[in-house]
């Protein structure tokens, strides 16, 4: 779970095949070509040290033996088949957080069949931080992570997931990153250290600099100046390495020579307290790099889980917690494996080394990186950004070799599968998803730089159908304010991008006898049992698992592929903040997304991996501000234009060589392949992002065009061997009613409803009718033949058969019937101001016979409320709709059960519900759980904290107070006439 994708959502709320066969030969391994990687010397040829073979081998390995594999259609007829009721496999999951952890058999097993009632598929689990102390008389006991005890949580949960049929999946750690107490500082996350030390005029010594356990003084350079300037383009290095700076071999500055000095250990150097140097009559400065540590401890630990985040770059320090954490988890669940093993987003903060960087970067890159660290770790020079190109680019392949292979070549090998949120710090790429077998996004940033759609278009690039997210991450915070259409709002945003298998975040685990509505993780919505409008999660759950089940079908048909310059990200990197991911979005700008949206298309990412391992199969490349390309990829790109790509160039085209080594002989390289490849008639070049949607249409005709509200409705086509399934959004708080035209419609067209199943026809030709209530989405299915569909009904402009707005009686929990004649929020009484829970309205209605015969009723409850800003959520997302039933009603009509209302349009069909003469309308309407603890004092966790440290603080507890609750009017039941 990313903070960072938490605090950036603050700003993105919602406002008004046959799979490509290269993809299975690379699905494993480490592509990167010598050109790619230029500077490598002859060994790094592929980019990977040795790794790449076994780890294609393991790939497919465990595709071919895997278990509980997703069966997946191509065809339209199929896909029909399953719709009512889809594989379960397509199931939204949670992710369960154990807290302490503290927990007893009875309530996890009470919970987990609460989990299979409430619609979802599985769960994650999470082991965190402490949310009591331990209590005998209510049998919370705070047990240590993979003590005895917590393990044999493990195996009963295991066990009796397999007898639900519910996925269970492990996090191969507690907290996140991976770390703990068995990660020695010796690795520990990895950077350098810089320090410095004055040397005064006249001064013939000088003080060398303190280094502690885990650390290693690594080079030490001389030059004029003092500790808060100095040039680093002229330092010396004193140890008499070549110096790029006055390009010579050089001796040792001055003379140096140590005071004192001698070894501490085998392989250890004691760095001495001073070291003589010959006197001069200059200012000078010494600058000291030394290999030193983050200090970053694990994330919302649980007890005994507490320690050092490890060094991603480091193979021994992955091996260590393989064998000292992953194996005592994996022998908990005996001989049934989890589904998969999971690692959270990599915030490995500050890390930028590894103990034998010198060597590894030398190995791939072709020359000695010590004479650079001064311009690397200062940016000086005007080398400086082919040099941190190339220190960057080592991070990548040694996170890709040392972590993300060797993690999931493991779960392949224990027949189980790795699941990971493969961006952030250490700089892991796009394409660095190809490694594991399920790739996960966070973050449902739709029109703008998306972590989300990082994973999505590996997945659809590299052959991995199923496409998880971390979803609802602080949805409408603070904890328990999410409502059911939040969910759906977030959930359409992630579809959109091509998600296909949700991990709601999440669901805590509450012991029995805690005050209502139970645990919440510090920053999360909430969704258990525990939430009053518990009563339509299956209904949620099922829109959920349908869509998710039809976006696995077929292959994907994104057309536009949006190139990530990420040669160019590596040269802007600094020290200490070494991410592809956080700095894409400065080429990557919401403008030119939105540019390529609105035209009509959806996109997929690419970069120069998967250029060079797979080609390109999108029919346009757009290039946003590319200037460090490799020759090689230059080579790819005109194959492609040769082959009938289209490729639109933004703001200027590629001139410098990747890298540090012969730059000037490959940048002319570079330079003179792009004359070449940027004249032809399918390239265009355009001055910056405001221009790309234009260019993009000229290149190719949108493939669903809106004709106004572009900005709100969103799309995405999964093409079948014979039909095409288009997923349709509002993403807006606003109706939309507009038309769309596809570009290549075919004869049949149906709307298969994602709440139901059911299956209505419609004509596209020459445009699709669009009418969207607020946050609705549908699917569209196209074929060649005939599809199995009742025609869409001819019907009258609705009258008002009855006013419902009055005169009704209501009752919560407990309570008798009272009447209320004007419909109003329960909260303005002082008696039900904090009441969570459900509301019970009643009603009669007399109906004759004329007005119900021939005629399709509904029950309608108003079309909510617009919200224009949303002042009070920092961060988190919400939609921006107040519904007219607070927050979520089950209807029944002459005491059978008519459905749910949660989302737009508030209405339900009961024509076969009613009868002439007196019918009783029933409506339950559940609120939220924030009203109740909107009257309950906080939580007090000082001894907590005191016990075990602080190791969470409760997200915007400033924010709980009574929300608007109950069916809030106007009611209608609304007659239309067949025609």
């Amino acid at each position: 779970m990313s903070e960072r994708v938490m605090r950036r959502t603050a700003a993105a709320r919602l406002i008004p095949c046959a799979w490509l066969a290269a993809a299975t030969l690379t699905g494993g391994g480490a592509i990167l070509s010598a050109a790619y990687a230029q500077g490598a010397g002859p060994s790094t040829a592929t980019g990977a040290s040795g790794a790449a073979a076994p780890a294609r081998t393991a790939m497919a390995t465990a595709a071919a033996t895997l278990a509980g594999e997703p069966v997946l259609s191509n065809r339209i007829a199929d896909v029909a088949a399953r719709l009512a009721a889809p594989p379960d496999d397509a199931r939204a999951m949670v992710r369960w957080w154990w807290f302490g952890p503290a927990v007893s058999k009875p309530q996890l097993e009470r919970e987990m069949l609460a989990m299979k009632a409430g619609g979802f598929g599985g769960f994650e689990i999470q082991p965190v931080y402490p949310m009591e102390l331990d209590d005998p008389a209510r049998g919370i006991r705070n047990v240590p992570y993979l003590s005895p005890d917590f393990l044999d949580a493990v195996t009963f949960v295991n066990n009796k997931a397999h007898e639900q049929n519910l996925r269970v999946d492990m996090t191969l750690a507690s907290g996140w990153p991976y770390g703990g107490p068995n990660v020695p500082v010796t690795e520990a996350a990895g950077r350098i250290r810089v320090a410095t030390a004055v040397v005064p005029p006249g001064a013939d010594s000088y003080a060398m600099p303190s280094v502690m356990s885990g650390e290693r003084l690594i080079a030490s350079f001389i030059g004029d100046g003092n500790d808060k300037q100095y040039d680093a383009t002229r330092l010396r290095l004193l140890d008499g390495a070549e110096n790029p700076a006055n390009g010579g071999a050089q001796p040792p500055a001055q003379g140096a020579v140590p005071a004192t000095g001698g070894a501490v250990g085998p392989g250890i150097a004691r760095v001495p307290a001073r070291a003589t140097i010959a006197a001069s009559t200059q200012n000078r400065v010494v600058v000291f790099y030394i290999a030193s540590r983050t200090g970053q401890q694990v994330k919302r630990a649980a007890l005994g889980a507490e320690g050092f985040v490890l060094d991603h770059l480091s193979r021994s320090a992955i091996d260590r917690h393989l064998n000292t954490v992953a194996e005592p988890l994996l022998k908990a669940f005996g001989d049934k494996p989890p589904y998969a093993v999971f690692s959270d987003s990599l915030e490995v903060y500050g890390t930028d080394w590894t103990d034998d960087f010198i060597a590894e970067f030398k190995r791939r890159r072709g020359y000695d990186i010590k004479p650079h660290l001064p311009a690397i770790y200062s940016g000086q020079g005007e080398d400086a950004p082919a040099l941190r190109r190339d220190w960057a680019l080592t991070q990548t392949e040694l996170v890709n070799e040392r972590y993300l292979t060797p993690v999931n070549d493991w779960a392949a090998a224990r027949n189980t599968r790795f699941r990971s949120q493969t961006y952030g710090e250490p700089a892991v790429s796009m394409s660095s998803n190809r490694l594991v077998h399920l790739p996960e996004g966070e973050g449902p940033q739709f029109r703008t730089f998306s972590f989300t759609r990082l994973a999505t278009s590996a997945g659809h690039l590299y052959n991995r159908p199923v496409i998880s997210a971390e979803t609802w991450t602080w949805l409408n915070s603070p904890a328990f304010s999410a409502t059911p259409l939040d969910m759906k709002a977030e959930a359409d945003r992630m579809l959109l991008q091509g998600v296909n298998q949700f991990v709601g975040h999440g669901w805590p685990y509450t012991p029995p006898g805690t005050q209502e509505p139970g645990y919440a993780f510090y920053a999360a919505a909430v969704f258990n049992d525990h939430q009053p409008w518990w009563s339509v999660m299956p209904d949620v759950n099922a829109y959920l698992h349908r869509t998710s089940y039809l976006l696995r079908q077929g292959r994907p048909a994104n057309e536009v592929a949006v190139f990530l310059p990420n040669d160019d990200v590596y040269a802007a990197l600094t020290p200490g903040k070494v991410s592809l991911s956080a700095e894409m979005h400065k080429h990557v700008t919401p403008r030119l997304i939105e540019q390529v949206l609105d035209a009509g298309h959806n996109l997929d990412y690419v970069d120069a991996e998967s250029i060079l391992a797979l080609g390109l199969r999108h029919p346009v490349l757009v290039m946003p501000h590319v200037t460090r390309l490799a020759p090689e990829v230059l080579a790819k790109l005109a194959d492609y234009v040769r082959g009938g790509g289209k490729i639109i160039a933004v703001g200027g085209t590629p001139s410098l060589a990747p890298g540090y080594v012969d730059a000037r002989r490959v940048s002319a390289q570079v330079a003179a392949a792009s004359r070449a490849l940027f004249t032809g008639p399918v390239v265009q070049l355009v001055a910056d992002d405001a221009a790309v949607g234009a260019a993009v249409a000229k290149a190719l005709p949108g493939d669903f065009r809106v004709a106004s509200n572009a900005s709100d409705v969103g799309f995405i086509r999964r093409k079948l061997a014979d039909g095409d399934i288009y997923f349709i959004a509002n993403t807006s708080n606003r109706e939309v009613r507009t038309t769309a035209t596809l570009r290549a419609p075919r004869s049949n067209a149906v709307w298969w409803n994602p709440h139901d199943g059911k299956a209505t026809a419609v004509a596209v030709k020459p445009s699709l009718e669009l009418r969207l209530a607020p946050y609705e989405s549908r699917v569209l299915v196209l074929t060649d033949k005939p599809q199995a569909a009742a025609p869409a009904p001819r019907l009258a402009a609705p009258v008002v058969l009855a006013d419902l707005g009055r005169d009704w009686r209501f009752a919560i929990a407990g309570e008798k019937p009272a009447a209320m004649p004007e419909l109003r929020s329960w909260t303005d009484d002082a008696a039900t101001r904090f009441y969570s829970g459900e509301g019970v309205y009643t009603r009669d209605v007399n109906l004759d016979a004329a007005g119900i015969q021939g005629a399709r009723v509904t029950l309608d409850f108003g079309q909510g409320t617009p919200l224009e800003s949303t002042p009070k959520v920092p961060s988190g997302m919400r939609a921006m709709l107040d519904s007219p039933v607070r927050e979520a009603a089950v209807v029944y009509v002459n005491g059978q059960r008519a459905g749910s209302v949660w989302r737009p349009p508030y209405q339900l069909d009961v024509t076969p519900l009613l009868k002439a003469g007196a019918n009783r309308i029933e409506v339950r309407v559940a609120n939220l759980a924030l009203n109740g603890m909107a009257g309950q004092e906080r939580p007090d966790y000082r001894l907590l904290s005191a016990r075990y440290g602080q190791r969470f603080v409760p997200q915007d507890t400033h924010l709980i107070e009574p929300r608007p609750s109950g069916m809030l009017g106007p009611v209608r039941l609304l007659s239309e006439k067949t025609l």
